[in-house]
C-alpha cells in the first residue's frame, strides 16, 4: 500500500523532537505538529487532546511520538466505523516501536512497517493477517469493490487456518495479490476470484477491480431517471459489476447535465469529461460514428468516444452504444485499469465552509473534513491561517479583506477548472458571510463553466450563537440579526429594519455594530430601541470571540456606549422579557419562552 500523505507527526516535547523531524522528512507533505510551550514545530497548538480529535475527524493520519494512551483517550469519543476510520499510530519517542492503534488496513500498519525502518525499530502490528501476511484481503488498492465485504473475513481465517484458498484472476492488475505472500493455490475449499462481472453466489469472494468506464451523453435536460436506468440496464445486460466502474464520462459540454452527475452519484464513482477533439481522435475505434452527433457538437461520438478515451489505447469498446429516447451509453474495459485522476477533467466542487469563530474546538469535524479533502482552499488570509494544519499541502488562495466578490469568482473558476475548493469564511457561511455571494454570482453571472460546479454549504458557528452561549440564554425566544454595516446596504434601510425588530419585540444581534469612520448607528438604534423596551434592558457585548483575547462585556441599553464596541465585536440586545440574574457570583441572561404561562394554563 502507498504511504498516506499529508500525515500530522505530533510532538509534546523536545525529547521527542528529533524522533518527529525524521519521521516528517520521511513521509509526503507530513509536518510537525509540535505542544506550543514545549516544541517549536511547523504547526503550534495548546490544547493536545483536541488538536488530536479535530486532526481525527478531519482524516488526517496521525503519528504520535508520545504515549498510546494519549492518542486513545483524545480520538475514543469520535470512534464509529472501522472502514472510514483513518490511521492512528503511536511511536516511542526512541523509535523503538511503532504500533497501529487504528485503521491498519486504512494505512496505520503501512506508516508503521515505514517508521519502523526509518527509525531502525519494530513495528508491533496486531492484526492477524498482517502478522502472517504482506497482503489483506479486506485492504484492497483504491477503486476496487468486493461484492460481500463479510466474506474477506472468512476466507482471510480460512488462510490462516491453513485451508487452500484458490485465486482466479480474469481481468484487471492483481500484482497486489499475485505478488504477496498469501498462501493461494490453483484449488481450495474457497475462492477468490477476480472478475468485472457479476457472478452468482457460488460462496466466492469476489473482488472488482477499477477496468470498466461508462460514457454517457443526452439530450439537454434528460430525465435523471432515464439516463440512470439505462446505464444499469445496460450493465446488468451484458453481466457487468457496477463495482468495477472506475468513472463515468462525457463530453466537457455535459458537465453540468443533471442526469449525467445522477450517474455519477448513483454508481458512486468520479465524472470525467473531455473536449470534442479529444472525443474526436477517438473516431477510428468507434462502433457507431455519426455526422449528425459530429455536427452538433464537434465529434462523432460522445458515449463511445468518451468510454474509449479513459479506458485508454489498450482498451476495448465492450458494449456499444446503447440508446433510449433521449440518452446514449457504452462502456469500454482497460486490461489492467482506470486512475479517474488521470482522466480528462473531472467534477469540480466547491465547498463553502464555516469555520466558526477560529478556536479548533469550535470547528466541526464536517468543516475540518471539507477543508483536509479540498485541493485548492480559497479565502481572506487570515481565515486560512486560521485553518492551520489542515493547510498542509494545499493550494493557497489569499485575498484581502474587501475582496469578497473576487473571492468568491475565484472560488467558482478553480472549481470550474475541476478542482476540489473549500472557501474559508468565519462563523457560518450563510450568515453575513460568502455563501449568499457564491449564489448571487451563479445567479447573475453566466458563465459556462460554474454551470456544472457541484456546491455544498458547510455550517459554522456563527458569532450570535457564541454569545449566546457565553452570556447564557439570550435568544431563548424570538430574535434576529441586523447587519448596522451602511456599505452594502442604504442606512435607512438599517434604521427601518432596527424600528421593525424593536415594534416586533425581538431580541436582536447587531453584528457590525461600528467601524472606524461610522460611529453613528449604533447610537441611533439604541435610542429606537429604548423607545419601545426599558433602559434595564440586558446588552451583551462580546469581543474576538473564540479567539484570543475574548471578552464578554455585560451592560443595560441605558449605558451601552459606543466606545465599548469595536469592529471585532457583536452586540446582542434582549427584549423587554430578557432577565439578568446572578448564578454563582457570574452574571447570566436569559429571555423566557413562555413556559411560566403554560404551567399556570
Amino acid at each position: 500500500m502507498t504511504l498516506p500523505s499529508g500525515a500530522a507527526v505530533i510532538c509534546l516535547g523536545s525529547s521527542g523532537l528529533e524522533t518527529a523531524e525524521r519521521l516528517s522528512a520521511s513521509l509526503p507533505d507530513a509536518a510537525v505538529h509540535g505542544l506550543a510551550r514545549r516544541v517549536t514545530a511547523d504547526a503550534a497548538f495548546d490544547d493536545t487532546m483536541e488538536h488530536l480529535a479535530t486532526l481525527f475527524a478531519a482524516g488526517v493520519p496521525i503519528i504520535g511520538v508520545c504515549a498510546a494512551g494519549i492518542l486513545i483517550r483524545a480520538v475514543a469519543p469520535l470512534l464509529d466505523n472501522k472502514l472510514t476510520e483513518g490511521p492512528v499510530v503511536a511511536v516511542s519517542e526512541d523509535g523503538a516501536s511503532a504500533v497501529p492503534l487504528l485503521g491498519g488496513h486504512h494505512g496505520a500498519n503501512t506508516l508503521a512497517r515505514h517508521c519502523a525502518e526509518v527509525l531502525g525499530g519494530a513495528a508491533a502490528i496486531t492484526t492477524a493477517g498482517d502478522v502472517r501476511f504482506s497482503a489483506a484481503l479486506d485492504a484492497m488498492p483504491v477503486g476496487w469493490g468486493v461484492a460481500d465485504p463479510a466474506i474477506a473475513k472468512d476466507v482471510m481465517a480460512a488462510m490462516l487456518a491453513g485451508e487452500a484458498v484458490a485465486l482466479e484472476v480474469e481481468t484487471g492488475d492483481a500484482s497486489w495479490l499475485t505478488e504477496s505472500d498469501l498462501p493461494f493455490g490453483a484449488e481450495g475449499n474457497k475462492t477468490v476470484r477476480v472478475t468485472d462481472r457479476v457472478v452468482s453466489d457460488d460462496g466466492a469472494m469476489v473482488l472488482h477491480p477499477p477496468v470498466l468506464t461508462v460514457g454517457v451523453g443526452c439530450e439537454r435536460d434528460c430525465a435523471v431517471d432515464e439516463l440512470v436506468d439505462l446505464v444499469r440496464s445496460t450493465l446488468a445486460g451484458a453481466g457487468l459489476a457496477e463495482a468495477a466502474v472506475a468513472c463515468v464520462t462525457s463530453i466537457d459540454l455535459k458537465a453540468d447535465e443533471l442526469a449525467v452527475i445522477a450517474v455519477s452519484e448513483a454508481l458512486g464513482v468520479p465524472l470525467a469529461f473531455f473536449n470534442a477533439s479529444r472525443l474526436e481522435a477517438e473516431t477510428p475505434r468507434l462502433a457507431n460514428p455519426s455526422d449528425i452527433v459530429f455536427a452538433e457538437v464537434g465529434c462523432h461520438g460522445v458515449s463511445e468516444a468518451s468510454a474509449l478515451a479513459a479506458a485508454g489505447d489498450d482498451g476495448e469498446l465492450i458494449v456499444a452504444k446503447a440508446k433510449s429516447k433521449r440518452a446514449t451509453c457504452a462502456i469500454a474495459r482497460a486490461p489492467l485499469g482506470i486512475d479517474p485522476a488521470a482522466q480528462g477533467r473531472p467534477h469540480g466542487h466547491l465547498t463553502l465552509v464555516g469555520l466558526g469563530p477560529g478556536d479548533a474546538a469550535l470547528r466541526t469535524p464536517q468543516a475540518s473534513r471539507a477543508i483536509a479533502g479540498a485541493s485548492d482552499v480559497v479565502g481572506y488570509d487570515y481565515y486560512l491561517d486560521l485553518a492551520g494544519p489542515l493547510m498542509r499541502g494545499k493550494a493557497r488562495h489569499d485575498f484581502p479583506l474587501g475582496e469578497e466578490t473576487e473571492r468568491c469568482r475565484a472560488a467558482l473558476e478553480l472549481a470550474g477548472q475541476g478542482k476540489k475548493v473549500a472557501l474559508l469564511c468565519s462563523g457560518d457561511p450563510g450568515i453575513y458571510a460568502m455563501a449568499s455571494l457564491v449564489f448571487e454570482l451563479l445567479d447573475l453571472e453566466d458563465t459556462p463553466a460554474w454551470r456544472g460546479v457541484g456546491i455544498d454549504v458547510v455550517p459554522g458557528v456563527s458569532a450570535l450563537q457564541i454569545a449566546s452561549a457565553r452570556a447564557g440564554a439570550p435568544f431563548g425566544h424570538d430574535f434576529c440579526a441586523i447587519s448596522l454595516s451602511d456599505l452594502l446596504t442604504p442606512r435607512e434601510v438599517v434604521l427601518q429594519r432596527v424600528k421593525a425588530a424593536a415594534e416586533g419585540d425581538f431580541a436582536i444581534a447587531f453584528y457590525n455594530p461600528v467601524s472606524r469612520r461610522r460611529r453613528d448607528l449604533l447610537e441611533m438604534a439604541r435610542l429606537t430601541l429604548l423607545e419601545h423596551r426599558p433602559g434595564d434592558t440586558p446588552v451583551l457585548i462580546g469581543r474576538l470571540l473564540g479567539r484570543e483575547g475574548e471578552a464578554m462585556t455585560h451592560v443595560t441599553l441605558d449605558n451601552l456606549a459606543v466606545d465599548d464596541v469595536d469592529m471585532m465585536s457583536v452586540v446582542l440586545v434582549g427584549s423587554s422579557t430578557t432577565r439578568r440574574i446572578n448564578h454563582l457570583g457570574k452574571p447570566a441572561v436569559y429571555t423566557p419562552r413562555g413556559y411560566a404561562r403554560k404551567r399556570e394554563t
